[in-house]
């Protein structure tokens, strides 16, 4: 059917059809390209690793090691930043927070995302409120006595506990933190009871040791290897189902009859929720590549922490392995008073 109106107006109408679907076209090519273009120029500045405590911490070394090689694989810098405060939980509320760019990062680890979690207010679940990166590197953890103490092994560490119930004095580094759980799992497997005395870090806590001001502790054991081996503390034994290979001699609760006794010390990356999954993936294999690195081994090594195997490293493994821990730890701590939120 042919238009009533006039030809110039037909031509004009026409060319203003023809003009509104090339910028259609040209829109529909630059929206496209909005998602993709974060991922596809990652990273073009600088990216921050949030870390919940103060310098010269193992958290705060992992991230620096980390940071180190990671900047070769993403031709950026990577800088290190520490904001500790409430068990690590402040830095956490900040990542949460940010941009989900891939440029600010939140390095955590077990006190945090399993144990502070459940005492601080924060404002994102430790589970689905991020982007899982990468699980990080684990340390084992082990029973640190004043050198005085009269036992020499788990079977005559449990002993003496028995034998002075509520009288030993075991120095907890916060309420909620992997020390004091794990201690309180010690108590509850061993079926002893003691006190404890809450210091406000690891560092206070080994000079306590140190001193004899308190009997035992719960710490990691590349943080009190060289007390060890000076021979300012002793070692009643590995909380965990296999030994330290930085202390091969030292036994297991485990084989001392202690069955079941086993926290392990770990480490995770994570992004805010949202991260493109590309813009993850791009900080994983970054992660990866540090892992493979010969320095990085040795870094991590004199740190007495043990790098994942490569099928472990994946943003789906720390998912599995935070649920899991989650799942084990939440109850016992719920047990003990120590409440997860909504319980």
């Amino acid at each position: 059917m042919r238009s009533s109106l006039p030809r110039g107006l037909r031509d004009n109408n026409e060319g203003m059809r023809m003009r509104l679907l090339s910028l259609a076209a040209v829109l529909a090519v630059t929206l496209g390209g909005v998602s993709a273009a974060p991922a596809d120029n990652y990273p073009s500045k600088p990216i921050t690793i949030v870390v919940g405590f103060a310098p010269g911490g193992p958290t705060d070394s992992s991230a620096r090691i980390l940071a180190e090689k990671m900047k070769d694989t993403l031709g950026q810098s990577v800088i290190v930043e520490n904001q500790s405060g409430a068990a690590g939980t402040i830095g956490y509320n900040r990542v949460g927070h940010a941009d989900p760019d891939g440029y600010t990062l939140y390095l955590g680890n077990w006190t945090v995302n399993v144990g502070a979690v459940t005492m601080f207010p924060v404002q994102f679940d430790p589970l689905t409120g991020f982007e899982p990166v990468a699980l990080l590197t684990t340390s084992k953890l082990w029973i640190v006595a004043r050198k005085e103490l009269p036992a020499n092994n788990p079977r005559e560490f449990v002993a003496w506990l028995k034998a002075n119930p509520g009288k030993a004095n075991a120095a907890s580094v916060g309420v909620g933190s992997a020390a004091h759980v794990c201690l309180v799992d010690l108590a509850n497997r061993s079926d002893t009871k003691f006190q404890y005395i809450t210091y406000r870090g690891g560092a206070p806590a080994v000079q306590a040791l140190a001193s004899g001001e308190a009997d035992f502790s719960c710490l990691e054991g590349g943080q009190t290897l060289a007390l060890y081996r000076s021979g300012k503390v002793k070692i009643m034994g590995v909380v965990a189902k296999t030994r330290w290979a930085g202390a091969p001699e030292v036994p297991t609760f485990e084989e001392g009859g202690v069955s079941g006794l086993e926290l392990l010390f770990w480490h995770g990356l994570w992004a805010p929720k949202g991260t493109p999954k590309p813009v993850v993936e791009k900080i994983n294999h970054a992660v990866a590549k540090a892992f493979d690195d010969a320095w990085v081994q040795k870094r991590f090594a004199e740190l007495g922490h043990t790098i994942p195997p490569a099928d472990q490293r994946t943003p789906e493994a720390l998912y599995k392995h935070h649920k899991a821990e989650i799942e084990k730890w939440w109850p016992i701590m719920k047990a003990a008073g120590i409440k997860p939120k909504g319980s």
